[in-house]
């Protein structure tokens, strides 16, 4: 390993990035529940009480509508809070706290007040933690102008981009997966920081283009090995921030491949892939050689079984049928 380089899990390197800009600017503080004497959840925050006391780690009680109106009035006021969820599926407690006040306060002040605030916490399917823990809630959020949403599928971008948000005047839902908490990967000692509204081609291919985010990546990768073991080149893309979306560099990708794949862990109806699918069409209408294909989670809330968990989540299978499908090709 690069002397300058440090291999460390995805909880590690968004502590490291809380940590960072605690020390670099003394008005960002986190808040949430268990974030302090627990620390954290998925212990992201560990040790940071100790280092930065109970006035910048600040433990809340279990009542996300109370906490996050105050991070949003003290975001208003000139701080820069850190809001963690202990899940994601809790933040529609606070719903009209996050669409109605954060996301529109810029707007409705006229613009004087601005509200720098992220809110960070685990999105999407864990291990059999049922329907209530499990949705996925980025195509929710979507429709909300003011609101940037980030989906890191690993520990670079996570780190980098965290910092970004933290740095950033606008409200952000930073979405993580507590699939990839404990995901190692080499990532750089020294600062760095990942540009908001970015993409990422992961891997380069010239017959399809794959696209996805955040956890279901993984699976994505497994899907292009075995494509390639089969002699179709696929090129996948991490879109890594869903809004603003970055469609140019997927644009660039199916004019080159001239088919498509996008999968996402939320579900078929109304999702991210179904916003993503009308822009590719709209841009690249006369260079598709088939429609485009989307890979999604099953419509029926998580199921406790692993067995239907497993079922209901996009697959390397499902992946690659969609593939085999677009390219005319018999599975």
């Amino acid at each position: 390993m690069n002397e300058k380089n440090q291999t460390i899990e995805m909880r590690e390197a968004l502590r490291q990035a809380i940590d960072e800009e605690m020390t670099l600017d003394p008005l960002v503080f986190v808040m949430g529940e268990e974030v302090g004497e627990y620390n954290g959840a998925y212990k992201v925050t560990k040790g940071l009480l100790d280092k930065y006391g109970p006035e910048r780690i600040v433990d809340t009680p279990i009542a996300e509508l109370g906490f996050v109106g105050l991070g949003v009035g003290a975001a208003m006021c000139g701080l820069r809070p850190i809001i963690e969820f202990m899940s994601f599926n809790f933040s529609f407690v606070a719903a009209d706290q996050i669409i109605s006040n954060a996301t529109k306060m810029h707007y409705m002040s006229g613009g004087r007040f601005s509200v720098p605030i992220v809110f960070r916490g685990p999105n999407g399917a864990a291990a059999q933690v049922s329907s209530q823990h499990s949705h996925s809630v980025e195509a929710i959020y979507s429709n909300f102008p003011g609101l940037i949403i980030i989906a890191p599928g690993n520990a670079y971008d996570a780190k980098g981009l965290l910092k970004s948000a933290i740095r950033n005047n606008n409200p952000v839902l930073f979405l993580e997966s507590e699939l990839c908490y404990g995901d190692k990967m080499e990532i750089p000692t020294e600062e760095y920081l990942v540009p908001i509204g970015k993409a990422k081609v992961l891997l380069e291919g010239s017959d399809i283009t794959i696209v996805s985010y955040s956890n279901v990546l993984k699976v994505c990768e497994k899907a292009v090995k075995e494509l390639r073991g089969k002699g179709i080149k696929a090129e996948l893309i991490d879109l890594r921030t869903i809004k603003p979306l970055d469609i140019a560099t997927v644009v660039a990708s199916i004019r080159k491949t001239n088919h498509g794949v996008l999968v996402e862990e939320g579900h078929l109806y109304g999702g991210i892939t179904a916003e993503l699918a009308f822009q590719i069409q709209e841009h690249c209408f006369d260079y598709l050689d088939a429609p485009i294909e989307r890979v999604c989670q099953m419509e029926t809330p998580m199921p406790y079984s692993k067995m239907l968990e497993k079922e209901t989540l996009p697959s390397v299978e499902r992946i690659l049928k969609s593939v085999y499908k677009s390219l005319n090709r018999s599975f």
